[in-house]
């Protein structure tokens, strides 16, 4: 049995444990900022429809939401360092398969397993902070880590709106693979091997069920519209989720060791604060989803361009994170928790403003902007309230809940509004196939002025959708975030 690491490491390696969970965790921050601008070109070469290229975010989304709890525990359980080192090798493997992809079915594939990988290395990454780290120590090695974060975010859409047209959108999958042997050396030479000697058995039945049951009913959420809700298929797909769903919530209350227990949601602030970030990370997720097919398809945007407009949000989370933390500590979490988000639905609201062929100015640089100072009021905050509102010894699984919403989020939002934007596409555009015509739009075929003026009209539904369900998170924030940031 291995014990828990030593805080003596010398100076000089910690910071190459803190340069290891860094690289490690760029293979995830690079990934998913730089793949959102390329979608339209994937679409384009791969020829998917709407439906498809929903799954290839939502295939990630889905194994990393309902695994990154047991990510967290494997680590505890037989080493973090261990863990976090198998995390980057099937991230690597399974990036590979995704720049070989011949179909989109198989990037799809490639795209759950690197869900896998991330689900074991992001919570891997933090862990092993904290067990080279003490306590003292951890606040400006955490700190560290999120800046590095918000700099890959900022690279990222570049990166991957460049690639989209200059080069090939394949590349960014192929980047993972130096990172990722870089990663592994890197830790190989500095990171001791820690785990939790009480760590007890993994809860694979609830990682089982739970990864069924989103499965389940997110594939009916997104094939709906183009088969019908009176499909049985749809319907099966449905109440089979739900019915796994269900199934998932009654072996938690059971299982010894649950990967999420239930008991912590007796807390009213930790209840609220999940519901808080469930509603405000759709929001968020939806919006960066769809957002650069409003910019390339109507707008009439460079893939380069539609991810240099990401930059704001980058920029602003990067540099005010830390002051933000600060007013919060001097205000207290509700402040933020209510104010943050309502300023991000304004900033989102703002987004459905500008016409058709909008430059950067007049377009999507004032709601950007205001939707990432809202972000950063709100997120710094929300992680020190969840964490406040449970008992000491919980915190960590606290934490890893919250974090596993806020990736269920963002998969629910893009399976719910993809059924908005169809909706509202295929009541507005004068055609007889408009669903057909709505994957035309989205991979970039030269379509008339009214095509293009269904699926703006359309995103604007969606958008609109995402403010209103923002400023809803606030309110709740307001209710139910305790007034001053609680101590653990």
């Amino acid at each position: 049995m291995t014990a828990p690491a030593s805080h003596d490491l010398s100076k000089s390696r910690k910071r190459w444990v803190l340069a290891a969970t860094v690289l490690g965790s760029s293979l995830t921050f690079i990934d998913g900022s730089a793949l959102g601008v390329a979608l339209p070109a994937i679409q384009r070469e791969l020829e998917a429809g709407p439906a498809a290229v929903q799954w290839v975010s939502n295939a990630y989304l889905l194994t990393l939401g309902a695994l990154v709890l047991i990510g967290g525990a494997a680590g505890d359980r037989f080493g973090r360092r261990l863990v976090f080192l198998i995390g980057v090798a099937v991230f690597a493997l399974a990036s590979i398969a995704c720049a070989l992809a011949p179909t989109v079915q198989l990037l799809i594939v490639g795209r759950a397993v690197q869900g896998i990988g991330a689900a074991l290395l992001t919570p891997g990454a933090l862990a092993v902070i904290g067990a080279a780290f003490p306590p003292e120590e951890r606040g400006k090695a955490f700190g560290t880590w999120a800046g590095a974060g918000a700099l890959f975010g900022i690279i990222g859409p570049l990166v991957g709106g460049w690639l989209a047209d200059a080069a090939d959108w394949r590349f960014i999958f192929w980047i993972n693979v130096p990172l990722a042997a870089l990663t592994a050396a890197v830790t190989l030479a500095a990171t001791p091997e820690s785990r939790d000697p009480d760590a007890r058995g993994l809860d694979w039945l609830g990682a089982v069920l739970a990864v069924s049951g989103l499965a389940a009913v997110t594939w009916a959420l997104t094939a709906a519209p183009d088969l019908g809700w009176t499909d049985s298929y749809i319907l099966s797909g449905l109440i089979g989720g739900v019915v796994l769903l269900a199934a998932f919530i009654l072996a938690e209350a059971r299982e010894r060791h649950p990967m999420m227990p239930l008991g912590l949601f007796r807390s009213p602030v930790f209840s609220g604060i999940n519901l808080l970030t469930l509603l405000l990370y759709f929001a968020l997720g939806g919006a960066m989803f769809f957002l650069p097919f409003d910019l390339i398809r109507v707008h009439g945007w460079s893939a380069t361009q539609a991810g240099a407009a990401m930059l704001p949000f980058a920029a602003v989370m990067g540099v005010f994170s830390g002051p933000a933390g600060r007013l919060a500590d001097q205000l207290g979490a509700r402040f933020s928790l209510s104010v943050g988000p309502i300023t991000a639905g304004v900033g989102l609201a703002l987004l459905a403003i500008p016409a058709p062929g909008a430059g950067y100015m007049d377009g999507p640089f004032g709601g950007i902007t205001i939707m990432a100072i809202g972000m950063t009021l709100a997120v710094g905050p929300l992680t020190a309230a969840v964490m406040g509102a449970v008992e000491p010894g919980h915190t960590g699984v606290a934490s890893g809940v919250n974090n596993a919403v806020a990736r269920v989020a963002g998969l629910l939002a893009i399976a719910l509004l993809g059924l908005i934007l169809s909706a509202v596409f295929v009541a507005q555009a004068d055609s007889p196939d408009a669903r057909a015509l709505l994957g035309e739009v989205m991979a970039g075929a030269d379509l008339d002025r009214d095509g293009i003026d269904a699926f703006h009209t359309a995103f604007r539904a969606v958008i609109l959708t995402c403010a209103g369900l923002a400023i809803l998170s606030g309110v709740i924030g307001g209710l139910t975030a305790p007034a001053k940031s609680q101590k653990t």
